[in-house]
């Protein structure tokens, strides 16, 4: 009876809600993934990294985002695009031919993690 008690209470926590993901967690997975994608140099291991990458990426989609919801969305969705077209060049073009995606990935990073940083000294002083 126990046993039937634990296993639907596992089964049934699995059923969190969207905001239950560790988004930041979630975030420093994504980084080590986009390295070892980056770092890859061999096409299974790019493969192994890039998909993983792209699973948290999906993931990271169904965070709870207090802020620039809509921006943060589009932003994962820019960088699922690339992440996909990386792989698909690195499967028909090599490792080499996938570097420009991934590189633009990065760029991504930048732009969209400016979103969600906190305002500096001066800007909470005068504003924007």
């Amino acid at each position: 009876m126990k046993l039937i008690l634990v296993t639907l209470l596992l089964f049934f926590s699995s059923f969190g809600s969207a905001s239950d993901i560790d988004l930041e967690a979630n975030m420093k997975n994504m980084g080590l993934a986009y390295k070892n994608s980056v770092r890859a140099t061999d096409l299974a291991t790019f493969n192994t990294a890039i998909d993983e990458f792209i699973e948290l990426l999906e993931t990271a989609k169904t965070a709870d985002f207090k802020q620039h919801k809509t921006a943060s969305l589009e932003g994962l969705d820019k960088v699922i695009n690339q992440a996909k077209q990386a792989k698909q060049l690195a499967t028909t073009r090599g490792l080499e031919a996938a570097k420009a995606p991934l590189k633009s990935i990065d760029e991504l990073r930048k732009k969209y993690h400016e979103l969600h940083e906190p305002p500096g000294f001066w800007e909470l002083l005068f504003g924007k």
